[in-house]
This record gives structure tokens, C-alpha cells and sequence, in this order.
């Protein structure tokens, strides 16, 4: 029996709960708030490369936001260099 695919806002609720649930604080904040700035513009394309980029450590991920480490190619993409800019994380009081 084959499984249907996943419906875009099932996708994009999915992604949603991940990006906020990663295990490193910092990392719920840059990939769930950036998640949650974007969430109704992601196409299944980008609900694709964020699914790709979730299977990856954290640790990783963090390194390749920040510019300490090369992304690599096969999860380059402009969303990396967009959080890596963190202007969408709203500053502590």
C-alpha cells in the first residue's frame, strides 16, 4: 500500500514543529522563527531542501548559518545566507 504525499500545508506544519523542536535552543530560534516568517510562501520545492536540511546535526547546520563552516553544495541555497543575517529575530528586551 503507497502512502499519499503530503498535502503543501501539512508540509509547511510539519516543518513548522521541526524547526522549533530541534534540541539546541539556538536552533529553535534562527530555524523556527525563520520557518514561521516564511511559512506561507514555502512551496514543495522549499518544504524539500528544509526536510534535507533537517536531517542534518544541528551543530552543523548552526556552523553553515553562521559562515564558520561551508555549506555544502547540495544544501547551498539562499535560505542559509538569508538566516544567517538573523535580522528576523526579534531582539531581548
Amino acid at each position: 500500500m503507497s502512502q499519499q504525499p503530503l498535502d503543501l500545508e501539512t508540509r509547511r506544519k510539519r516543518l513548522q514543529f521541526r524547526g522549533w523542536h530541534r534540541g539546541i535552543k539556538e536552533a529553535d530560534l534562527i530555524l523556527g522563527g525563520y520557518i514561521d516568517l516564511k511559512l506561507n510562501d514555502l512551496s514543495h520545492d522549499d518544504c524539500q531542501w528544509f526536510e534535507t536540511l533537517f536531517e542534518e546535526q544541528d551543530v552543523d547546520i548552526l556552523a553553515w548559518i553562521t559562515g564558520k563552516e561551508e555549506t555544502p553544495s547540495h544544501l547551498d541555497h539562499p535560505f542559509i545566507q538569508e538566516m544567517g543575517k538573523l535580522d528576523y529575530i526579534p531582539k531581548a528586551k
